[in-house]
């Protein structure tokens, strides 16, 4: 019966609390729903890769963890997100992870002259991730359509803007046709363009008058002008 008071102290010391970690699978499953939302409005097939965590990372439990991006990070190939807590214990985190978007994008289907004027058997569709091609590529054919290749480029080069030009279709000087169109009437009277204009760009007039009205220029040396 010695061993009595013992026992009882042993039934009623507190039990040991193991520090209480939070869950890393939690962390890695906010961490890619917060870039799954960021990334909706991508155009493209979303795959978000992140690089695993240190299995002897160790934070303390946070009921409600603020994932965030760092100034400077965007959801676009290799990114930082940032991880943090205010209580009841403060920590923060920093996960590294890659967003990649696949997507058709523009390519050329033959090597291409400098100063071509581009046309649909020029060019082809092809699949790729999009955080690994240069910026300012072309995901689709029509709007190429037309322009200009500033440069000489090779065969299955992605088509990127800085490497075309657009056809002006009206020069800076030029006798233009100005129009007006709305519901039972259309107005038209002779101007003179003030710069050079792209199909669809914004075009100045000089009208006879000497007042400048402004409009978008279409092929065939017309300016369309809108009713207010």
């Amino acid at each position: 019966m010695r061993s009595t008071p013992l026992l009882l102290w042993l039934v009623a010391a507190p039990a040991y609390a193991a520090p209480a970690w939070h869950d890393p699978v939690a962390l890695r499953q906010s961490v890619e729903g917060f870039l799954g939302a960021q990334a909706a409005g991508l155009p493209g097939d979303v795959t978000i890769d992140m690089v695993p965590l240190d299995p002897r990372l160790k934070v303390a439990a946070c009921p409600a963890p603020e994932v965030f991006l760092p100034p400077g990070a965007r959801v676009w190939g290799r990114t930082t997100v940032g991880v943090r807590c205010t209580a009841p214990t403060p920590w923060t985190l920093y996960l590294q992870a890659t967003v990649h978007v696949a997507a058709d994008y523009v390519a050329t289907a033959r090597p291409l002259s400098q100063g071509r004027i581009l046309e649909a058997g020029d060019l082809v569709t092809a699949r790729g991730d999009l955080t690994s091609l240069p910026t300012g590529i072309f995901t689709a054919v029509s709007p190429l359509l037309g322009r200009v290749v500033a440069l000489s480029i090779p065969m299955g080069t992605p088509l990127r803007q800085d490497a075309l030009k657009t056809v002006p279709v009206m020069q800076q000087g030029q006798s233009v046709r100005v129009m007006s169109t709305g519901t039972g009437f259309s107005i038209s009277a002779d101007g003179q363009a003030l710069s050079n204009a792209a199909d669809g760009q914004v075009a100045q007039v000089r009208m006879p008058s000497g007042s400048v009205v402004s409009g978008v220029a279409r092929a065939g040396g017309i300016v369309e002008v809108a009713v207010r």
